[in-house]
């Protein structure tokens, strides 16, 4: 026989360890970020500068992306140990948001990764006023 309790106890103790390991994700990346902006800023000095820090927020926004990922899993976790309709709805809600983020994220990448791409081919990067006008 189940012991419902039990199982209660490891799914929370599941998804605090979930949680941990989305803290972790984000922690790692953002220390990531850091070391290689200031790797960058020391070694090159302002030469590189825009094509340096593009290809760090492309890095961190994966490993944040990467987070939300699991950090929603354990909510998830979290709703199925103690469901109740208010838990449902904030679930739904928080699930939503981060669905929104996530989508925001991508295309931010997506965008960062496509100007990188062009200045590897050679391209010039286009400015904010060409954008803008487009």
């Amino acid at each position: 026989m189940v012991d419902f309790e039990i199982l209660h106890w490891l799914i929370l103790l599941a998804q605090q360890a979930i949680n941990a390991v989305g803290a972790l994700i984000v922690t790692w990346g953002v220390a990531e970020a850091l070391v290689r902006f200031l790797r960058l800023k020391l070694m090159r000095g302002g030469d590189g500068m825009t094509y340096g820090t593009q290809r760090i927020r492309e890095r961190l926004g994966l490993h944040l992306l990467l987070a939300l990922d699991v950090f929603i899993g354990a909510d998830i976790l979290g709703t199925v140990a103690d469901p109740d309709w208010t838990k449902v709805g904030i679930l739904g809600a928080i699930v939503a948001i981060r669905i929104v983020l996530s989508y925001l994220l991508t295309r931010e990448i997506e965008e960062a990764h496509r100007v990188l791409s062009g200045i590897d081919n050679g391209a010039e990067p286009a400015s904010t006023s060409d954008k803008i006008k487009s």
